[in-house]
């Protein structure tokens, strides 16, 4: 255990820190760090060993970011110090197309069940990689006794390059072993068929989407999932890629009300009176600048 003291899993700051200095002057920021690396430990993600020779670690830095009231902390690698052949060689991973997922709104809506929703924690924290990459220690928790020694990876990093692809064949591998088959064309695509019911898996990094018109299988999945990853379940699909989603009973509707209320706030026009049309449909039109009648048709 790094951290004996840790003890929650979420801390509240009121504000987003710009740097580690500042962010060492808010106590849950500083929790928050502790939980990070705790997290770090007990996922395996790396060893603490003596700099190989002739070869120079990647620098890590700590990334603070509030998200929806609750601390994201994270360290990241310095991606682009990353050079290929050497500390990566492939990065590709595929993620679901927007698409893809109206598509399958468009499947569930008329077999009357809802999609589902939940994300992995961490995700990258499970991937592991191939290449032997070496880190710098995080600035403010180096080690005591050991300043001088680098940390060896084991699994992916936020910030690696080829951070998706370890994770992304991660979770393939253990849907496989799950029994789920993968779409021959959508590779983000998974199916489970149990009896006469199919359970459709779609994933997108650490978003899972999936749904069923048998509760007992979906149920299954969510509770197989919560075994193997630390997961957030998320309940009904209402929100994906900036699109809001309602599933009910007269059907399936996709709007993106929340993105233009934030682009009305934006530019700060959230109290300006709505209208129907941009223009309105009774106004009579001039002449124009030569004086001639305008057909009210083409306007």
């Amino acid at each position: 255990m790094l951290f004996a003291f840790f003890s929650h899993s979420a801390y509240v700051a009121c504000f987003e820190s710009r740097d580690v200095s500042h962010a060492l002057s808010d106590p849950n920021w500083v929790n928050a760090m502790h939980e990070e690396l705790e997290n770090f430990e007990r996922n395996y993600v790396w060893d603490l060993v003596e700099p190989p020779p002739n070869y120079r670690p990647i620098g890590t830095k700590w990334v603070f970011k509030n998200k929806q009231g609750e601390n994201r902390m994270v360290v990241r690698n310095k991606g682009f110090c990353q050079k290929e052949g050497i500390d990566y060689e492939e990065t590709f991973a595929p993620v679901a197309r927007l698409e893809a997922i109206r598509i399958l709104l468009a499947f569930a809506a008329p077999k009357g069940f809802k999609l589902q929703q939940m994300d992995v924690k961490s995700a990258f924290l499970n991937g592991f990689i191939e290449e032997e990459v070496y880190v710098r220690q995080p600035l403010v928790f180096e080690s005591a006794r050991f300043p001088d020694r680098v940390y060896k990876l084991r699994k992916a990093l936020y910030g690696l390059k080829q951070a998706p692809r370890a994770w992304y064949a991660w979770l393939k591998s253990f849907l496989f072993k799950s029994g789920f088959v993968m779409g021959s064309v959508d590779k983000t695509l998974f199916l489970l068929s149990r009896g006469g019911d199919t359970l459709i898996v779609q994933i997108y990094v650490d978003d899972i989407i999936f749904g069923d018109s048998s509760h007992a299988l979906v149920s299954s999945f969510a509770e197989q999932m919560s075994r193997e990853f630390e997961m957030s379940f998320m309940g009904e699909l209402q929100f994906f890629l900036g699109q809001q989603i309602k599933q009910g009973l007269d059907g399936t509707f996709v709007h993106q009300a929340k993105y233009i209320r934030d682009i009305l706030k934006k530019f700060n026009m959230g109290d300006f009176k709505p209208m129907i049309t941009p223009m309105s449909t009774n106004t009579a039109l001039d002449a124009d600048e030569d004086g001639e009648v305008v057909d009210q048709k083409e306007f």
